[in-house]
């Protein structure tokens, strides 16, 4: 079983070309901020993947950059992981969110990459600040994400602030 999820995951890092996925080859999209890797841990010692669904638009990035951008992103989180540490954060920044930047393939692409080919290596996904338009497609989402959806907590900024972070690591879009 092992041995057969090992081989997958070989072709598919050969098939998805992740040797050859560097800043340079992902500058463009990563230039629209819509996500990155925060340059410190958080309280608990995670690198900390940040997701700006406000910025996120997807009539207007090809999904393949997007999905290039995803997996660099993961792998970059990965190599900040202290000894002893096996799980990154994700944190989905919701405000501001609407209809334009919803986009249910791109969520599913998300956890599928975690789902078979990062087992285990997502603690917790936080969704910050909803609106109540994400309510919806959280719905249609969820069964979708497999067991990863039981990593997601809903919660506000300020929880973000106070519970994972210190004033000293906390991450640009969360200062006031």
């Amino acid at each position: 079983m092992i041995c057969a999820f090992l081989m997958l995951y070989k072709k598919w890092r050969k098939d998805f070309n992740v040797a050859e996925l560097t800043e340079e080859a992902v500058k463009d999209v990563a230039q629209t901020g819509k996500a990155y890797v925060h340059d410190f841990l958080d309280i608990y010692g995670r690198p900390v993947l940040m997701v700006v669904a406000s910025k996120h638009f997807p009539e207007a990035q090809d999904p393949k950059d997007d999905e290039r951008l995803c997996v660099f992103l993961v792998e970059k989180a990965l190599s900040k992981l202290p000894t002893g540490k096996e799980q990154m954060v994700a944190i989905v920044d919701l405000r501001g969110f609407g209809t334009e930047n919803a986009d249910l393939k791109y969520l599913t692409f998300l956890f599928d990459v975690f789902y078979y080919y990062y087992p285990k290596r997502l603690g917790e996904v936080l969704f910050v600040d909803a609106p109540f338009v994400f309510k919806p497609i959280w719905q249609i989402a969820k069964p979708l994400l497999k067991s990863y959806a039981s990593l997601v907590r809903f919660c506000s900024a300020e929880e973000v602030r106070k519970e994972y972070f210190t004033d000293k690591n906390l991450p640009p879009n969360f200062r006031d």
